[in-house]
């Protein structure tokens, strides 16, 4: 069977994609995910505030250098010395692992970068491509608890982000997105147009729980389950005839049948990490194998044939598909659940 596939302009040996995660911080881990079948791997996140706090540290050094440039040479050794060395700082290692990583597999290395404002460490970017990442994934993780922030000065934030790390790299962008901005598909073309060459639906707020006993928010990060996929397989299916750049599905995926899914809705690949840690590394050939027989009983001769062949139609009102949907759904429930439902 034919799984191979293209994303980002890449050609992959198949669409399964590691996401970014706990089993992608080391290069024994990046190359356990690679061995087990994937076709490509994304590292876990570098954070903005980690860069900044490297550039910040640099810009330190430097102006302590220049202030010390001048003094008598018998005075210097009263001031702390700068090393020519560079300091190990998490943002290096970040870079030594993309070094290591991605000379070590046989599959694209995807960088990743998490964001939210526009400013000096999105040129950490170029630092990534330079290191050998084969593309870069952008993962813009932003919640405006500002209430005097308007909608489009938050799509815009996005923008500027965009504009900004493409502005420094050559290989190709994926932006990682959160699913609540008001007019979704119109948003995604206009981070198209800023130079995005992907996106990834949908990244997952962290949402946190209360403990009523201790009065006290408690945080923490679980890992998704199936029906976290249905609201990116809508969107996914909504734009896949009407968005120009590859399409990537994350979260939800348990089982082949839900790659399967995404890949009927139009994904260009699915993204896991939640099944991989559940199942470890190896969990990924269970998901291809699967995938496989599903082509094969199904009588389909590759990926391609099957991909978006639940999407909404080119020629197809969008908005009208939808609300089409959601009244035969509505009737469906009332059948079922009687008329509490609507």
């Amino acid at each position: 069977m034919n799984l191979r596939t293209t994303y980002l302009g890449l050609p992959l040996r198949n669409p399964l994609v590691a996401s970014a995660g706990p089993l992608s911080q080391t290069v024994d881990g990046v190359k356990g995910l690679a061995d087990g079948g994937v076709g490509a791997v994304v590292l876990y996140s570098l954070f903005e505030e980690q860069v900044r706090a490297q550039l910040e540290q640099a810009e330190r050094d430097a102006l302590l250098e220049e202030e010390h440039a001048d003094l008598f040479a018998e005075a210097t050794s009263y001031f702390p010395s700068v090393s020519a060395e560079p300091v190990e700082t998490v943002a290096v290692k970040y870079l030594s692992l993309v070094e290591k990583a991605s000379r070590a597999i046989d599959v694209p290395l995807i960088a990743s970068l998490n964001g939210s404002s526009l400013g000096s460490w999105v040129q950490f970017a170029r630092q990534l491509e330079e290191a050998g990442a084969a593309a870069l994934e952008l993962n813009i993780y932003f919640m405006p608890g500002d209430t005097s922030l308007a909608g489009p000065d938050v799509e815009q934030r996005h923008i500027d982000i965009v504009a900004a790390v493409k502005q420094n790299i050559s290989i190709p962008v994926a932006v990682k997105l959160a699913p609540y901005f008001s007019s979704f598909g119109s948003f995604a073309l206009r981070l198209v147009e800023a130079g995005a060459d992907g996106v990834v639906l949908f990244n997952r707020f962290l949402q946190p729980d209360v403990d009523v006993e201790r009065v006290e928010v408690v945080p923490g990060v679980e890992l998704s389950n199936p029906s976290e996929a249905r609201l990116p397989r809508t969107w996914i299916a909504a734009l896949r005839h009407r968005l120009p750049v590859s399409i990537a599905a994350t979260s939800g995926v348990e089982t082949a049948d839900d790659v399967v899914a995404y890949l009927l809705a139009g994904a260009d690949v699915v993204m896991t990490t939640s099944a991989l840690v559940r199942h470890g590394r190896d969990y990924s050939r269970v998901l291809l194998d699967g995938l496989d027989t599903w082509l094969t009983r199904k009588g389909f001769a590759s990926v391609d044939s099957a991909r978006g062949l639940l999407a909404v139609p080119a020629d197809a009102d969008a908005a009208g598909y939808q609300r089409a949907g959601y009244v035969t759904a509505l009737e469906k429930a009332k059948s079922r659940y009687g008329s509490l439902v609507g």
